[in-house]
């Protein structure tokens, strides 16, 4: 089985490395990897600079997820699988240029402790009744389609909540807008919640119990054969996110590692796709071959555009998924200069606050030993849907912007010892409203074209393990059918 993979951010390395595995093992399997750019890994991209891990892109991976993590491991870096610092997690919303804590007790968008939410400066009297009176709130049995986060969180908590909370807490994670974005795609747990409890705070607290229970149920069950040491072991959290010591693209590097000699062609972007009677015809630097299967790895607009002459419909559809753009910009600072910061990882920024920046992390904090001591480092995300224009700024411009706003919301005076912009246009998929729908159409068309499969954040899960899942899965379904096939001809 010839396979083609057009991409290779880290869904298209994921599932070259899952047909080296098969090719490895004996299955008759070869395939090429084409990059557009001179270098594999997408997003992925960090730099060491005199012992400081400056991130371009994604600087971590959701922990609750397994395929990032087990992909480590298999690749030889558990070593240096670094956790959150999660002691020091703490996170601001900028209020009128005040750091505001988010109340604790907060569980996916949701207020599920009483004292903090009614002590919290976040939220007017008005909105802390409201949150509380939604206990009251009466189950949603009528299913009356899809909606956006902004309409489901109002609803519940008011237009506040959606301004303060939502809004921020979305766009720091997809760089897009909760009024815009699918309750069901984003947020399918609190839909569900709905559904059965009517109030979003019933049902995560009823979640929250359940939870608890089967914790100390294994705790239990772990502590019996190995004493009270094993069960405490067994309730212990774990780190909201993990890194890389070497960066994120130390995984991109060894995924890359262990490609075939040749299977990975850079500066050669596809040019054309054609489906032909004895599988898929790809065209690229000049030449085009022959190839039993296609793995899609770019970005879905990219994909519409080449196999929008194969299946119009399909390429509308790809074509349909927005896309917003993100602008990342590292601050390097002498600790002792840049004077003491809040406690916590960082802050976000409600749009309403009119401000270009969305986030900013204090990397140093959030994760241990990836910044010599002495040093901070501050990273501000700008850009998102609302405000793509900044893409046109120069570096300098944009870091003159950062700085300033750092010294309006933190009194930052210092000097940083060094800077870092890296713009990504076009790079994170959105799960707007009715995005189910149009993913069961686009299933539906991919289905018809036999050797077809899409990868990648447009489909089933923005984040680094959901494009690990999704490209290893895709691979190993090809592999899967190819060899069934051979088997049923022989």
């Amino acid at each position: 089985m010839r396979t083609a993979i057009v991409g290779g951010g880290i869904a298209g390395l994921a599932a070259a490395y899952e047909l080296e595995k098969a090719r490895a093992a004996g299955a008759a399997v070869e395939y090429t990897l084409f990059e557009a750019r001179d270098r594999v890994g997408g997003s992925l991209d960090s730099e060491i600079v005199d012992g400081t891990v400056l991130e371009r892109g994604p600087d971590s991976f959701l922990t609750e997820k397994p395929a990032a993590a087990e992909l480590c491991r298999e690749l030889g870096l558990a070593a240096d699988l670094v956790p959150s610092n999660d002691a020091a997690r703490k996170t601001f919303i900028v209020v009128k240029n005040r750091l505001v804590a988010l109340p604790d007790g907060l569980m996916f968008l949701v207020p599920t402790k009483l004292i903090p939410t009614a002590t919290t400066r976040l939220f007017s009297l008005g909105t802390k009744l409201r949150m509380g009176l939604e206990l009251l709130h009466p189950p949603r049995r009528a299913d009356r389609g899809d909606e956006a986060v902004a309409a489901l969180v109002e609803r519940h908590f008011g237009a506040e909540a959606v301004d303060r909370l939502a809004d921020p807490l979305l766009s720091g994670i997809y760089g897009g807008d909760a009024a815009q974005l699918s309750a069901r795609a984003v947020l399918p747990r609190l839909v569900e919640m709905e559904s059965e409890y009517g109030s979003l705070t019933r049902g995560m607290l009823a979640a929250h119990g359940k939870m608890r229970a089967r914790a100390k149920a294994s705790a239990a069950q772990n502590g019996a054969g190995n004493g009270t040491g094993a069960a405490q072991k067994g309730t212990a959290a774990r780190a909201i996110f993990t890194t890389l010591r070497g960066g994120m693209r130390q995984l991109t590097g060894a995924l890359e590692a262990r490609l075939g000699e040749g299977s990975v062609r850079l500066r050669t972007p596809v040019s054309g796709l054609e489906k032909v009677r004895d599988g898929w015809l790809v065209s690229a630097g000049g030449d085009a071959e022959l190839y039993d299967a296609v793995i899609m790895a770019s970005p879905a607009w990219a994909a519409g555009v080449l196999l929008g002459p194969v299946d119009p419909e399909l390429g509308e559809e790809l074509g349909g998924i927005p896309y917003s753009s993100s602008i990342t910009v590292n601050l390097v600072y002498d600790e002792a200069k840049l004077g003491p910061l809040p406690d916590g990882f960082g802050f976000l920024v409600p749009a309403s606050e009119g401000r270009a920046m969305l986030a900013c992390t204090f990397v140093h904090r959030k994760f241990l030993g990836r910044t010599p001591a002495g040093k901070a480092v501050l990273r501000a995300f700008l850009g998102g849907m609302k405000n793509e224009a900044l893409l046109t700024e120069t570096d300098t411009a944009l870091v003159k912007t950062v700085r300033r706003e750092l010294r309006e919301i933190l009194g930052i005076e210092a000097e940083p010892e060094r800077t870092q912009v890296s713009r990504w246009r076009r790079a994170m998929a959105q799960y707007a409203v009715g995005h189910q729908e149009r993913i069961g159409r686009i299933a539906a068309r991919v289905a018809r074209l036999e050797g077809l499969r899409l990868v990648g954040n447009a489909y089933d899960g923005i984040g680094i393990p959901d494009c690990i899942r999704l490209g290893r899965g895709a691979a190993r379904e090809l592999v899967a059918k190819f060899e069934s096939r051979e088997r049923f001809a022989g």
